[in-house]
């Protein structure tokens, strides 16, 4: 996959950083001339394009019509937005993400505006501490579908309902599959003669409107 990237600041640098691990073809675009020298000191050579991310004449140079992601992070909001507009309208990016500085501002990323992804920092945490307060010991792994699903894993509580039942009595929430059982070290891929213990570490795969229901059977009754 090739990724383009604009704006060369902490967390550009550092998507940038790990894409190239996973064997991404990357392009950092900067203009800043500090932050060129320590970008050139951390990054591979090839990864850093110096210029105007904003300048289509720069982000042609760059290779935008061979990219299959842009991902624009300054720190301006503004820039953001033009860079993703230039990204989808003009050079037809199939997968534009866009960084928001400013909450107050995030009513404009949206598809007009040429944004698949819109990455509000302070939605994103908002959402997780509210999570973590509504589902106690349950953690949220990893969100998939623009978050409509979530990989969740939580530890059987002694007194759940679901101790020494096999996964065929037990009634799973809708759009709720158990993916694993960890137990005593070990990954059990489960099926329906499974007998869930206490203290299992449940991994399962639901949907977002299904977790409060999925936390309450895993948990101590009330």
């Amino acid at each position: 996959m090739f990724v383009i990237i604009v704006g060369g600041g902490k967390t550009g640098s550092q998507l940038a950083f790990q894409l190239v691990q996973e064997g991404h073809k990357v392009k950092l675009i900067e203009d800043r001339a500090s932050i060129l020298e320590r970008l050139k000191d951390e990054l591979p050579e090839g990864v850093v394009f110096e210029g105007d991310g904003s300048s289509p004449s720069i982000l042609e140079a760059a290779g935008i019509k061979q990219a299959n992601v842009l991902a624009a992070v300054t720190g301006e909001d503004e820039t953001n937005l033009v860079v993703t507009s230039l990204a989808r309208f003009e050079f037809g990016v199939p997968r534009t993400i866009a960084r928001v500085n400013n909450p107050k501002n995030a009513w404009l990323f949206d598809k007009e505006m040429g944004v698949d992804v819109a990455l509000n920092q302070s939605e994103i945490l908002s959402h997780l501490i509210a999570e973590e307060m509504s589902l106690g010991d349950m953690m949220t792994l990893l969100k998939l579908r623009k978050g409509e699903f979530s990989i969740v894993e939580e530890k059987v509580h002694p007194q759940s309902v679901v101790v020494n039942k096999n996964l065929r009595e037990i009634k799973l929430p809708p759009q709720c599959v158990f993916v694993a059982v960890i137990r005593k070290g070990q990954l059990i891929v489960p099926t329906g003669d499974t007998v869930i213990q206490p203290v299992d570490e449940i991994i399962a795969l639901v949907h977002q409107k299904h977790v409060v229901e999925l936390a309450d059977i895993l948990s101590q009754p009330d």
